[in-house]
């Protein structure tokens, strides 16, 4: 069985970042994740707030990360961790493929897209209803479509939809966007059509979607737009279950609880991005990724516990 010092699961930015971080300190670490180096970060169009770069896509940054990360840490991607079981002196690790055991664990598992959880969004998903711009946006080139949400997400996937030719709609339950400013003056720019306080109560179609049924959440009124595709970015939900195999402590949403280091209620079970909750953002979990790593082997060096071979 293969025996390493920290073991990161979930290779986003902050996983890459921990990574980089555990591997220059000396310690053998392998960064494991169930699909590809960088996750939902691959699907990010653009951005214009990650430092050192005005303008770049999650793609390309993701790949730089890798590469640098990749020099001193093993990466193995499309292999989907399990379990996670505490044992004497460690951590066992059940994954697709094997089995590890490892000194510390640092949690990157990020978060899964949340669902409108209304009638028709399962029925056509892949059929008219997506969680992805990039992923299935040229398909809609030249149709009448809807963005759901008001987020910073939202508001970039949207600019990136009209961009590729969509005529797409963002529709917003609040009367104004969360996002930030600078995404909000972009879609002004572009004048992006926005229908504020409205919710979709349900999705319909035959084997496509055809339409959408908004309801407006100040006056009650019901309105039924025929559209060819609804994308969705509402939020999401915290990808917590491995964490709670171990005990760790999560919050009324399924984040995990962490201190000021990232560390867990369980010792040497460190979290960081999304999955902890708080400023969402790229630059964020690459900070954690970097203080996870740094106090995950200063624990080991109090402890002896380096190099387990």
């Amino acid at each position: 069985m293969e025996k390493y010092d920290i073991i990161i699961i979930g290779a986003g930015p902050g996983g890459l970042t921990a990574g980089l971080y555990a591997g220059r300190q000396g310690t053998k670490t392998l960064l494991l994740d169930k699909g590809l180096v960088g996750g939902a970060g691959l699907m990010v169009p653009s951005m214009e707030n990650y430092p050192g770069f005005e303008l770049i896509a999650g793609m390309s940054l993701i790949a730089k990360m890798k590469k640098q990360t990749e020099k001193n840490v093993a990466i193995n991607e499309m292999e989907n961790v399990e379990s996670i079981e505490k044992i004497n002196n460690g951590f066992m690790i059940k994954t697709s493929e094997t089995e590890y055991q490892a000194k510390s664990l640092i949690l990157a598992t990020g978060a899964t897209h949340r669902k409108l959880g209304v009638h028709g969004e399962d029925e056509f998903k892949g059929l008219g209803v997506s969680y992805c711009a990039t992923c299935d946006g040229l398909l809609y080139k030249d149709k009448d479509i809807l963005m759901i949400g008001g987020g910073n997400s939202a508001l970039q996937e949207a600019i990136f939809l009209h961009n590729v030719g969509c005529n797409v709609t963002i529709v917003h339950r609040r009367d104004k966007f969360r996002a930030e400013k600078y995404l909000q003056d972009k879609i002004d720019e572009k004048q992006i059509p926005v229908i504020w306080d409205s919710v979709v109560e349900e999705i319909k179609g035959n084997q496509m979607v055809e339409s959408v049924v908004l309801s407006n959440k100040k006056d009650g009124s019901k309105e039924e737009l025929k559209v060819q595709g609804i994308f969705i970015a509402i939020g999401d939900t915290p990808s917590s279950e491995l964490a709670k195999e171990l005990a760790v402590n999560v919050d009324k949403y399924n984040h995990i609880i962490v201190d000021k280091t990232q560390k867990t209620n369980v010792d040497n079970v460190y979290a960081i991005g999304d999955v902890t909750g708080g400023v969402k953002q790229w630059v964020v979990a690459c900070g954690e990724g970097a203080v996870a790593a740094t106090y995950a082997y200063q624990g080991l060096e109090h402890t002896n516990n380096r190099d387990i071979n």
